[in-house]
């Protein structure tokens, strides 16, 4: 029923004779699956931050945007790091730019 005593003596051996090779089948799996999270989740990932910071650099004055807060607004004034967004008439609110979500057709805010 155990393991006889030559048996479990000789394993260490076999498992020495694998060498390169059977460290690298070990690792094989492991190196698959960063190939597959890479392809699947990272890459994918990277292009949309590539393309919200395009949207977000091409900002001008009189586009029309919604917010991560759900505020729509037009664009009003820019600076470094802020835009204006004027949401009523005479009300202009201070948000960042990584904030702005979308850029809205024009007229979509009246």
């Amino acid at each position: 029923m155990f393991i006889s005593s030559a048996f479990a003596q000789t394993a260490p051996a076999a498992a020495a004779e694998g060498g390169f090779m059977g460290s690298l089948t070990g690792m094989l799996p492991l190196v698959l699956m960063f190939v597959v999270l890479y392809f699947v989740m990272i890459r994918p990932q990277m292009k949309r931050q590539k393309e919200h910071r395009a949207m977000v650099d091409a900002l001008a004055k009189g586009d029309e945007v919604a917010t991560a807060g759900g505020i729509i607004g037009k664009v009003t004034r820019l600076a470094e790091q802020f835009i204006y967004i004027e949401v009523a008439a005479g009300v202009e609110v201070q948000i960042q730019r990584s904030a702005v979500v979308q850029v809205l057709p024009k007229g979509t805010s009246k």
